[in-house]
């Protein structure tokens, strides 16, 4: 398969694709949104405490 073809196969893909998406609702963004904070909140606070924990293990408590 040439490059051509590839490039030819990558795009009827990407039609298809972009043919059965669409925008979300307000209600879908808002759900996406709030899973997307509470995520990075919790990323957060798991890195605070690994953080927290290097530091009293490195310099004694």
């Amino acid at each position: 398969m040439g490059i051509m073809e590839s490039l030819q196969v990558f795009r009827l893909q990407s039609e298809r694709v972009l043919a059965i998406t669409h925008k979300p609702r307000e209600d879908e963004y808002r759900q996406m949104a709030l899973t997307t904070a509470i995520g990075m909140v919790l990323v957060g606070i798991v890195g605070f405490i690994i953080a927290m924990a290097a530091y009293y293990l490195r310099n004694g408590v």
